[in-house]
């Protein structure tokens, strides 16, 4: 992410946490404006062009976008349960 859950630095960053949090989620981050070759070497790793980038179990769901659907459709709270 942009930032830290505490203090994010985008909008979307923003987002992917306050969803996070409302699932009641534990998680880490990694502020990826601390590193260009973090953020160079995660959008390379997962072929994702974009920050944040949500992982559920090891497992590369998506970005905001992805994560905001799969809140709206009932599948993260499906998916969170899961990993409990």
């Amino acid at each position: 992410m942009k930032g830290t859950p505490a203090a994010p630095r985008c909008g979307f960053s923003n987002m992917a946490v306050q969803i996070l949090n409302f699932h009641g989620a534990s998680f880490a981050s990694r502020d990826v404006l601390s590193s260009e070759e973090l953020r160079a070497g995660i959008k390379t790793f997962t072929s994702w062009p974009t920050v944040p980038q949500v992982f559920i179990d090891g497992e590369f769901i998506g970005g905001c976008d992805i994560l905001r659907q799969m809140h709206d459709d009932g599948s993260l709270a499906k998916e969170l349960e899961k990993v409990k």
